[in-house]
Order: C-alpha cells, then sequence, then structure tokens
C-alpha cells in the first residue's frame, strides 16, 4: 500500500495540479475511481452453482443424501451369504467330547484341537479335523475305528466353541474378538462386543463395515438398520469376519465465510444446513443471506449448490435445508455493502495523500 500512495503522489506532482484546484479534484476522483476498482476485482470467493439437468435434478435433497460409498442392499447381502444351511466347521481352540458305546478307554472329554488342526484320539491318534463339520469327524473317527472294533458306536460333541468368531473393532464398548455359538449375525456381534456407546441424540450414527476374506468390503447402514429397524440389513457374519466403526470424530463439515466463528464442526444426528450455520455461531452482519453455497465432492468434481437462507427464514422454505455429509463444506457469501466497505478501508491510507479540501476530508475521516 505505501508504493500504491507513492506512485499516485508522484503522478499527482507531473500533472501540476496544486491542492483545491478542479484538476487536482478531478485527479483524485479519478485516481480513486481506479482504486475502486483495482480492489473490487480482488474481492472475495465467489462460487459458482453446479449445472443441473433441464429437469431441474440435482444430487442435493432434503432427505438423508446419497453417501458416498454404495451401501449394501438386501439383495446384495442375500447373494453374499452362500450357506444354505448353517453348519458348524471346527477350528484350533475347540474342544471335542469323544464317547465310543462300551468302550470307556476310548472315550475322553476337553480334547483341544490344535493351532494346525489336529484332534488327538485315543488309540487313533492325530486326525486332521481343520474345517471339518462334527458329522465329518464322526464318521473319519469311526471308519478309523473299525480296523479294530467291530461296528464301533462314536458320539463326538463340541464342548466350547472358539472356531465361529469375528473381530469387532472401532466404536463399541469392548473391542475384540467374540464367539457365536452358532450362526452369527451383525447385531449379535455388535451386542456381545457391549453395544455403541454415548448414543443419544447428537451422536451420528450413520455406517460400519464387514471385511471378508481379502477382497470384500459390505458397507451397512446402521442408521437405517438400527433407527428405521430395517433387519434385512442385519447381515450374517462369517467365521474370523472384521467388522468396523468408525468413529464418529472422523466425520466433519467445514464451515466458511461470513459466520461468526468458522471451522471445522463434527457431523451429528440430523446435520442440515441451518443447524452447521448456527453451530458456527450464525451468520454475521457482513454476511448475504440469500448467497450460501453447499460444496459436495461427489467425485473428483465437486457439486455446488447455492442456498437461500433468506427465504427459509422470512417464508419457512426449507426445501433447501439439506441434510449434510461428511466434508461438506457451507460458505456464506459476503454482501455487497461488504465489498465496498473493504475497498473503501483499502483506499483510507492512500486517501491521506489527497487533499480534497477541508468539506471533502470532512465527509471521510468524519471530522468536523
Amino acid at each position: 500500500m505505501r508504493r500504491t500512495e507513492l506512485f499516485f503522489s508522484r503522478r499527482i506532482r507531473q500533472t501540476g495540479a496544486i491542492p483545491g484546484d478542479s484538476r487536482f479534484r478531478r485527479a483524485s476522483m479519478l485516481l480513486c475511481s481506479l482504486l475502486m476498482l483495482m480492489l473490487s476485482a480482488c474481492n472475495s470467493i465467489s462460487p459458482k452453482e453446479t449445472t443441473v439437468s433441464e429437469k431441474g435434478e440435482s444430487n442435493f435433497k432434503t432427505e438423508l443424501p446419497k453417501k458416498v460409498q454404495e451401501f449394501a442392499t438386501p439383495d446384495r447381502l442375500k447373494a453374499l451369504d452362500t450357506q444354505e444351511v448353517f453348519q458348524y466347521r471346527l477350528g484350533p481352540g475347540d474342544m471335542i467330547s469323544i464317547q465310543v458305546w462300551r468302550r470307556p478307554e476310548l472315550s475322553q472329554e476337553g480334547i483341544l484341537v490344535s493351532p494346525d488342526g489336529f484332534l488327538s484320539v485315543p488309540r487313533i491318534g492325530n486326525v486332521q479335523v481343520l474345517g471339518m463339520t462334527v458329522a465329518e469327524v464322526k464318521a473319519l473317527v469311526t471308519s478309523k475305528l473299525e480296523f479294530f472294533y467291530i461296528e464301533p458306536e462314536v458320539t463326538i460333541r463340541v464342548q466350547q466353541f472358539h472356531n465361529n468368531k469375528a473381530f469387532v473393532l472401532g466404536r463399541v464398548s469392548k473391542p475384540g474378538v467374540v464367539n457365536f455359538p452358532g450362526k452369527g449375525t451383525l447385531l449379535e456381534a455388535l451386542a456381545l462386543a457391549g453395544g455403541i456407546p454415548d448414543q443419544n441424540k447428537d451422536t451420528s450414527l450413520t455406517k460400519c463395515a464387514i471385511i471378508r476374506g481379502n477382497d470384500i468390503i459390505i458397507w451397512i447402514d446402521l442408521q437405517d438398520l438400527l433407527r428405521n429397524g430395517n433387519m434385512a440389513l442385519n447381515a450374517p457374519v462369517r467365521n474370523n469376519d472384521v467388522i468396523y466403526i468408525p468413529e464418529s470424530s472422523d466425520e466433519m463439515v467445514y464451515v466458511l465465510g461470513e459466520v461468526q466463528t468458522p471451522g471445522a464442526i463434527q457431523i451429528r444426528s440430523g446435520m442440515t444446513v441451518l443447524k452447521a450455520v448456527m453451530l458456527a455461531g450464525g451468520i454475521n452482519k457482513n454476511a448475504d443471506p440469500e448467497k450460501v453455497f453447499v460444496i459436495r465432492q461427489q467425485t473428483l468434481k465437486g457439486d455446488v449448490i447455492r442456498v437461500n437462507l433468506k427465504s427459509l427464514l422470512e417464508k419457512g422454505d426449507f426445501s433447501q435445508n439439506f441434510n449434510l455429509m461428511a466434508n461438506d463444506i457451507v460458505y456464506v457469501s459476503p454482501g455487497g455493502m461488504t465489498k465496498l466497505n473493504y475497498s473503501i478501508e483499502k483506499i483510507l491510507p492512500s486517501m491521506q495523500i489527497l487533499n480534497l479540501g477541508v468539506g471533502q476530508s470532512s465527509f471521510i475521516y468524519g471530522t468536523p
């Protein structure tokens, strides 16, 4: 700004104008106009709305918007559950009981399946049972005992189940390993992990992931499952599945522009544009309530839509009070007078070199 003042002062002296005459006033007003244009060109951010289709369709809706990642539908969950009839399969840590009728020397309880899947059976030795059902193990043990006994009657019972498990991680009360005595489900896994802590009205509860194997990730809409009671989303859990619930603090929206306290806000239940603006302290006196923009990244190129808060407040038009998603940006634009005041504030230091007369100076500086 100092360089600007020296430049304009030098230019005025080159014109030969004397302070107080008409040429000086014309030169001063011309330079002020140029400064106004230069500063107005350096105004604040001005988002451009995303072009919508002729039908007026938009990705922004007043109901809960479509998520960036696709949630699994009930049909997809059925397609992933290929096991028509659940059959428990033995694995490391399971405890087995073997009873042979009228053969107490062969009967034994508390036999553990070794980490490599072997079962130590009296008279027979080690038998590989990893991934086998109880019926298959019974047939195998019976066939081996037939070399020593005539028609042995074998009964096998699982005393402790440890091979039907899931790993529950993230936002649960007791993260860790949970075991199922039968066919496990997502709700059963969450219950065995102690449930979800701090589940109140301000808690954002939206999704969880079921990681199966090396190439399958199933996203479940927890809000639809738990709050709307859509039990079709209660996905079956297989052995060694990983269930992950993201922390609510990981999901933020960002409020910028002419608000009292701009910054990042943690998403809460039912986070709308109006709620986000109010959590940022509301709009300040410099804001233009007719030009509030929501920027959302659906793909590499985001979408921008304009929200008229003035119409919402004056007419009760809540059609644009959109539900926000994680990483949405809410920008409140400054008003036209704000830009003019900003330009005047930048011009005033330069006006000190322009003596426009007593009347003009009194108007600009407010002196009597």
